[in-house]
């Protein structure tokens, strides 16, 4: 019986031994996956919010309005060969809706209604043709308009309201079928006047 148990705690001593020796032996955790279990504790850093740009506040602006005869086509592409760029739109009046029961002759369909050609610093020259069904007639030497492009349709009211005063209301300000608002006139002093305000300026 002595044998026995002096037998076992022999045993015991050699199984420690041997669990000893195995943790040795095991590798050991590699640096790369210790820092990754480091970067997953760590809270990510928050992106940096890209900086918004404040809309720069809108200006009125003053354009050059030119009115012609028929010929309106031909003397912006001689503008275009001069100043280069391209036009910003070109409308005829054959892409008019039909208005308070007015209706374009066939034979001025084809003019130009409204064209624009960028010609830098900020200025646009501007033109048509004039439509006689309209009772608008070019007159060499009176063929021009100051367009006035508005900061809102409160200062549009307003400009068109001074502007008017003394002279003959052309067209109201009023809502068009190309966006913007729109009216004409002309001031006491026989200048035409054009006053816009669009939502969205091109």
């Amino acid at each position: 019986m002595a044998k026995k148990a002096k037998k076992k705690p022999a045993k015991k001593a050699a199984k420690k031994i041997v669990k000893k020796a195995a943790k040795k032996s095991a590798p050991k955790k590699s640096a790369p996956k210790k820092a990754a279990k480091k970067a997953t504790k760590k809270p990510a850093k928050k992106a940096s919010k890209p900086a918004v740009k404040k809309a720069e506040p809108r200006t009125r602006s003053i354009h050059p309005y030119l009115t012609f005869a028929g010929n309106c086509e031909d003397a912006f592409n001689f503008y275009k060969s001069v100043f280069g760029g391209s036009f910003g739109y070109v409308g005829r009046f054959k892409d008019m809706p039909p208005s308070d029961g007015q209706s374009v002759p066939e034979s001025e369909l084809n003019k130009i209604m409204h064209i624009s050609l960028a010609i830098g610093g900020g200025t646009t020259l501007m033109g048509s043709d004039s439509s006689d069904s309209f009772g608008h007639a070019t007159v060499i030497g009176n063929n021009f308009s100051i367009s006035l492009n508005a900061v809102s349709q409160a200062d549009a009211d307003k400009m068109y309201s001074g502007l008017s005063d003394g002279g003959i209301s052309t067209m109201p300000m009023s809502k068009t079928f190309w966006g913007s608002y729109f009216g004409m006139l002309v001031d006491k002093f026989g200048i035409n006047w054009m006053i816009s305000f669009d939502e969205k300026p091109m």
